[in-house]
């Protein structure tokens, strides 16, 4: 990997081949901040306008992943922000789903409040089988954020996404695995090298455009009640693939067994409604 110049105080980023590894450095429990959140913001928003990026991975340093809110004591006795000075409301804020860069997040150790509901709002998730993970907000006396209530469901099934969010107990990275809330459950040495694989594999075989395209319709058919409608946009966008540059390599590199060599790009040849 190359480490990637930055001023980043909260977080490490290193590049391979395609693929952005984002490592939250808060040590020793990476606990996120205001200031983490900003600088997460604003490298998936660099990472999001670099070609060359094909893939972000989100991990921890040392033993966790993210272990919640650093809390500080409010003057109002709450303590219930993380620490630091909330940024304004009018700050740009990157929506992840919107993103046309897909994100694994590979988390590597213990994964709560918002070290969980963070990666909820990303494309795949790998776990450590034993990461101690939870929404225990309602244990502080607050509710779950970040939209946790409207993708919890989608993820692991009312019935599951109600224990965890009305119980806020602790689960392991292999629960999480069985609901569906994480793809994969290994052992904690296995989890990035695991999630580096996957987005290699997505950063070398896959077209840009294409990958592009796929995760930003399958966020938005989460919201598409027509069937009917959801496949005309899909077949729409099909066709218009199959007229582009990208369509012609990927069967030529297919029918000659040679690594395909994609020339369009995520950020400037995507179709008018999403650029």
């Amino acid at each position: 990997m190359t480490e990637v110049a930055h001023d980043y105080e909260t977080l490490l980023v290193d590049d391979d081949e395609g693929v952005r590894t984002i490592t939250l450095h808060r040590p020793p429990r990476n606990e996120f901040t205001w200031q983490l959140g900003g600088e997460l913001n604003q490298a998936f928003a660099a990472a999001e306008a670099d070609d060359s990026v094909r893939v972000v991975i989100v991990t921890g340093s040392g033993d966790f992943f993210c272990a919640g809110a650093a809390l500080g004591r409010q003057r109002d006795g709450s303590g219930a922000s993380a620490a630091g000075q909330r940024p304004s409301a009018d700050a740009p804020r990157i929506k992840p789903w919107e993103m046309s860069t897909p994100i694994i997040g590979a988390i590597n150790g213990p994964a709560v409040g918002v070290g969980l509901t963070l990666p909820l709002q990303w494309d795949i998730r790998i776990a450590a089988e034993d990461a101690k993970m939870g929404l225990v907000f309602i244990r502080r006396g607050w509710i779950p954020e970040l939209g946790a209530h409207w993708l919890l469901p989608r993820l692991v099934g009312m019935s599951n996404a109600m224990d965890l969010l009305l119980t806020g107990r602790i689960f392991t990275g292999a629960e999480a695995a069985e609901m569906g809330l994480v793809s994969q459950a290994l052992p904690a040495a296995d989890v990035l090298p695991a999630a580096l694989d996957k987005a290699h594999q997505i950063a070398g075989k896959c077209a840009p455009v294409s990958v592009a395209l796929s995760k930003r319709l399958a966020w938005q058919m989460l919201e598409e009640t027509d069937h009917a409608a959801a496949q005309a946009t899909d077949g729409e966008l099909y066709r218009w693939t199959t007229q582009q540059p990208d369509s012609r390599e990927g069967v030529s590199s297919f029918l000659e067994k040679r690594t395909p060599q994609w020339t369009m790009s995520k950020t400037g040849d995507l179709p008018p409604d999403f650029g």
